[in-house]
């Protein structure tokens, strides 16, 4: 509720949050700035804190910090919450209900609205656009239904109520998860980013400014968190590994903030494979492991499984085989606990096909590239025809794996199937893998076998 003064209406003066500005201690404005900006670079977070903000939060003009904020000050003062933290609840200032009745809500461009400061959300350069049949698939896209006043709210010009947000709303927001993982299956990332990216905007618009009870907060927060691990995925296939892990510590903090285990695994997962193929094996391993840590509760061995395999591919890039074996025993045996109604949605990828494609990539990096061309011949021929992407992404794994074990010939026949399936789906990613297994085939040009796949691929649209 918005408060008035005695003598008329209007807001009532911000009350000074005395906790930060005593957190702050001897610190001049600037010089808090500069810790706080310090704290977010070592979580991954990027926000501009300057003097001029550090003034706005202890004047009280900020009453409830934006998520990017909340994460970094958490980091810096464990434990606290953000009442405790002296700001005001995150649904109090964004004018839900409360006591005395509805508040308005600041439009996007009021100065003192209280999540403009640094919206990573919303200020992404590629949150629109995209072809009208991915934005019928993927919904989210069409103008927002009109929006009733509350009742009793008192109409002030130029400030429109909160959006009324229920169970069909969020309906759309899952729904939008589901199709861009069918659409990924069946034409890689590259046609799909924008698009996608456009509705997780759309989905933390709506988690941000609607009006909505607890039980619709929580699945909410599950789907918006959900839909930001997709588009990071997407990020990543599309070789925009700094987008992908921006959507990763978005995804990360409503987990966090929303005390959801699944969601926290999930990220960890993603966040392990994204830092492995960055060639940043350490933090693979953490986030491996700190994905175990919130699996545990969940009851999912097949979700224990992956994130082991995940933690095998860290210990694989340190050229450790013992811990990588010992790793890969563990995804194996939890693997084959079977499957169970405790298995996350989003990990019906994760079969037979993939244990072995993530178990040859793990060979790969150890150099025994008998094992890996095994595994990745192994996981070409159990992948299910719908997964055009995968298919493509091990049959190049193939072809690399052979190459290193001395057959050229073999390396360009499977090179030549990647390039087919790559006609078909646009990743980046495995664009970039072909690209380099090409490139090293140019020794080998008088192989016969290595001259034809040559000269189509210069033609193919895999090399584009």
């Amino acid at each position: 509720m918005t408060a008035t003064r005695p003598d008329g209406p209007g807001p009532a003066p911000a009350a000074p949050n005395t906790v930060m500005r005593a957190l702050r201690a001897d610190l001049s404005p600037r010089e808090f700035a500069t810790a706080v900006r310090r704290a977010a670079r070592e979580i991954g977070e990027h926000v501009s804190c300057d003097a001029r903000y550090v003034g706005r939060v202890e004047s009280g003009e900020i009453r409830c910090p934006n998520y990017a904020y909340e994460r970094v000050f958490r980091h810096m003062w464990p434990g606290r919450s953000l009442r405790d933290l002296g700001f005001a609840p995150r649904t109090a200032a964004r004018g839900r209900p409360s006591g005395g009745g509805p508040a308005a809500v600041p439009p996007l461009d009021d100065p003192h609205r209280p999540d403009e400061e640094n919206d990573d959300v919303r200020r992404r350069t590629f949150l629109s656009g995209g072809p009208t049949a991915l934005a019928t698939a993927l919904g989210l896209d069409g103008p927002a239904p009109a929006v009733t006043p509350p009742p009793h709210a008192a109409p002030r010009p130029g400030l429109p109520a909160p959006r009324k947000v229920g169970a069909a709303e969020v309906r759309v927001v899952e729904q939008a998860v589901r199709d861009i993982r069918l659409l990924d299956d069946a034409h890689g990332a590259d046609r799909l980013l924008e698009m996608a990216g456009r509705s997780l905007r759309d989905a933390y618009v709506l988690l941000n400014d609607g009006q909505y009870g607890s039980a619709t907060e929580r699945r909410l927060q599950a789907g918006a968190g959900e839909l930001a691990i997709s588009v990071g995925w997407l990020a990543h296939d599309s070789n925009r590994l700094m987008d992908a892990r921006s959507f990763y510590s978005e995804a990360l903090a409503t987990a966090r903030m929303a005390g959801d285990a699944a969601l926290e695994a999930h990220v960890f997962c993603n966040s392990a494979f994204l830092a492995r193929d960055a060639g940043r094996p350490r933090e693979a391993l953490r986030a491996a492991q700190a994905g175990q840590a919130a699996a545990r509760r969940l009851g999912s061995a097949r979700l224990l499984s992956l994130l082991s395999m995940r933690e095998a591919g860290g210990w694989a890039l340190l050229r450790d085989r013992t811990a990588c074996e010992q790793a890969l025993g563990r995804a194996y045996a939890l693997f084959d606990r079977g499957a169970s109604a405790a298995d996350p949605e989003w990990m019906s990828f994760y079969g037979e096909a993939e244990i072995a494609g993530l178990e040859s990539q793990c060979w790969a990096a150890l150099g025994r590239w008998d094992a890996a061309g095994e595994r990745a011949g192994r996981a070409v021929g159990l992948q299910e025809p719908q997964f055009v992407r995968n298919r493509a992404l091990y049959t190049a794994e193939l072809a690399h794996d052979l190459l290193g074990r001395g057959d050229p010939a073999g390396a360009a026949g499977q090179a030549s199937a990647a390039a087919v399936l790559l006609g078909r789906v646009r990743s980046a990613r495995i664009r970039g893998m072909l690209a380099h297994t090409a490139g090293r085939l140019r020794e080998h040009a008088g192989v016969p076998e290595v001259r034809t796949f040559l000269d189509a691929y210069r033609e193919a649209p895999a090399a584009a």
